[in-house]
């Protein structure tokens, strides 16, 4: 059981703070108990800068968190390949495949992770844990694996495909969440939300066994959710009773307004810089 808990953001489509960068992209540095965890890079345009300015020391990591293989998630994992040497990275078998998005315009283009390969990565890093499964990380901490899709009304595509006619579509199983059990509660960070943010929330209960969510921050991809999605997310948000919901990247202006009328006490401002406390048993 976590006693404290406290949430970095490196990377963000906003920056929060003088002295920071924002991009488009989500990068989040955990510091759980003793353990400090890299929770994807971003781009990779700020991640140095920001970590620097921040005075965080990314060679500190006792594991790496990788989720879906976009560029807005590994980009930066390159950059700082050199500070990763006495960390574990988790990362699913399909991360590194290559994965393509659809434009306006028709025209595939890639948008997968400059890291091709795990062979690229591992003579870098302490460890690779490939995670199609659950997978613990730490006590009280584990990467979800690929998260079931159990309901109708998230719609889990897109124009992401895994060639560049775009024929092949990508069913994004590398989507993964950390689930992090604290005092306060279960703590569900997620990276993009390919899943769904319902169906993560269902799974982290699921698989933890806890029925209580205290806290869910990360990109909840609702950028172009219908009206109805929106609406059912905002009901199992209250169904789950999460205390502070930190919505980010590419969760979209609308779903973030709508969640924060619906939950003002609760809502919590995410941007490069920004640093979240949601556990201190500290004396």
């Amino acid at each position: 059981m976590i006693q404290n808990l406290r949430i970095t953001v490196l990377s963000e489509n906003t920056a929060g703070r003088r002295g920071v960068l924002a991009e488009h992209g989500l990068a989040l540095w955990i510091e759980a108990d003793e353990t400090n965890i890299l929770f994807d890079t971003g781009q990779g345009l700020v991640l140095a800068h920001n970590a620097a300015a921040l005075e965080i020391d990314l060679a500190q990591a006792a594991a790496g968190v990788l989720r879906p293989g976009h560029y807005d998630h590994t980009g930066g994992l390159e950059s700082v390949l050199g500070r990763l040497g006495h960390a574990v990275v988790y990362v699913h078998p399909q991360a590194f495949e290559p994965k393509f998005g659809r434009w306006d315009d028709g025209v595939g283009r890639y948008i997968g992770s400059p890291i091709r390969d795990v062979e690229q990565l591992a003579p870098h890093v302490a460890q690779v844990v490939t995670t199609a499964g659950p997978t613990q990380v730490a006590d009280g901490i584990r990467v979800s694996g690929e998260i079931p899709r159990r309901n109708g009304f998230e719609d889990t595509g897109g124009p992401f495909f895994l060639d560049e006619p775009c024929t092949q579509p990508d069913p994004l199983l590398d989507d993964q969440a950390l689930y992090l059990e604290t005092a306060e509660g279960l703590v569900v960070l997620t990276g993009c939300g390919h899943a769904g943010l319902v169906n993560t929330l269902h799974y982290a209960c699921e698989l933890t066994g806890l029925r209580r969510t205290y806290a869910v921050l990360g990109g909840f991809h609702l950028v172009q959710a219908s009206d109805e999605r929106l609406a059912r997310t905002v009901e199992a948000l209250h169904r789950y009773d999460v205390r502070r919901i930190g919505p980010a990247h590419c969760t979209g202006l609308a779903a973030c307004a709508q969640i924060l009328v619906a939950f003002p006490d609760r809502f919590v401002t995410l941007a490069a810089g920004k640093q979240v406390t949601l556990v201190s048993y500290r004396i």
